[in-house]
């Protein structure tokens, strides 16, 4: 069996976009917890083009005398998972914690994470137990994660919970992928040996108001079919086949009809027809649908440009502006 590496220090990621009022909460809280590790740690809070006070906050804070607190400040908004990747690039831990900014999970269960991944586990995700959000995006959330497994194979539990630890080999190989939609715990996934999952808890949101409307998850769920699988092409091709034969049988039985029956049957067949050309139309324009997601991802993909930019990098050993750029 093989032994896993030691665990000598952590980083947590937290993709911050306009929480100023849970940021003090969620510095005081995430430091406790990291106190508790025993381990060298490092609280890495990235903002996401936040409009409110946030991106001032993080800089305060990072600024303070012994603060384990690094802000990574980016030009705009960028979404959450391409946050989460400007942090992993300035990680220096072993293992690498991601959070979420709004308190839903708590940082209280990251010592929990560590543990089981010093068992020598690869990724550890989390179960949401007795979960506080609405119904609608508990039954989202549902869809999205039975939409994951089944185009991944992968049957993990929760996708949608950002509260998660890679080691760094993971993160080392995820920054080498360079396509421009990234959705983490899957891709994660794809380069694990070891992989599980621990139930944690979930609180109520109590600031603020969460960040993914309706629009947002309708898009995730793009985002997700046409990022992790070629299936809908294939799913395409099988359904074209499906109407081709529906129609050549269709042809038949009209002429089978007509010769039987008269042209005077079902309006002269007219209603029939409209139907079939209904049909037809309909399969043609979900087809053209799914090869356009496809065809605008290669464009973006081809266009090769940053995931984001980061503005600057704050902490108590470099306070001075950095601009990068990153893929």
């Amino acid at each position: 069996m093989i032994k896993p590496e030691p665990l000598h220090k952590v980083s947590v990621v937290i993709p911050v976009y306009n929480e100023q009022e849970s940021l003090p909460e969620l510095i005081r809280r995430t430091t406790a917890a990291c106190e508790t590790l025993g381990k060298e740690y490092e609280i890495l809070l990235v903002d996401d083009g936040s409009s409110d006070e946030s991106a001032s906050m993080l800089s305060e804070a990072a600024q303070v005398p012994g603060s384990r607190v690094v802000a990574v400040l980016l030009n705009r908004n960028y979404g959450q998972h391409n946050a989460i990747m400007a942090g992993f690039s300035h990680v220096t831990g072993d293992l690498i914690v991601t959070l979420d900014a709004d308190l839903q999970n708590p940082p209280e269960e990251i010592p929990r994470l560590v543990a089981k991944a010093e068992e020598g586990f690869d990724v550890v995700g989390t179960v949401r137990q007795n979960r506080q959000d609405t119904w609608f995006r508990k039954r989202a959330s549902r869809l999205i994660n039975r939409l994951i497994q089944s185009t991944t194979g992968k049957a993990m539990g929760d996708y949608g919970c950002m509260l998660r630890a890679y080691r760094r080999p993971i993160i080392d190989a995820m920054l080498n992928c360079h396509e421009r939609s990234t959705f983490i715990p899957i891709l994660a996934n794809t380069f694990a040996r070891k992989a599980t999952e621990i139930p944690v808890h979930h609180a109520e949101r109590e600031f603020g108001d969460s960040k993914y409307s309706f629009m947002r998850l309708i898009n995730l769920m793009y985002d997700l079919v046409t990022c992790l699988t070629t299936t809908p092409l294939r799913m395409l091709s099988v359904f074209g086949s499906i109407i081709a034969v529906l129609g050549f049988t269709l042809s038949v039985l009209l002429v089978v009809l007509r010769l039987t029956f008269g042209p005077q049957w079902a309006a002269e067949g007219v209603f029939m027809l409209f139907a079939v050309l209904f049909m037809f139309i309909g399969a043609q324009f979900v087809g053209m649908g799914l090869l356009g997601e496809y065809i605008g991802r290669i464009y973006t993909d081809v266009r090769a440009r940053p995931r984001y930019f980061i503005q600057r990098v704050v902490s108590r050993d470099s306070v001075s502006p950095s601009e990068e750029n990153h893929q």
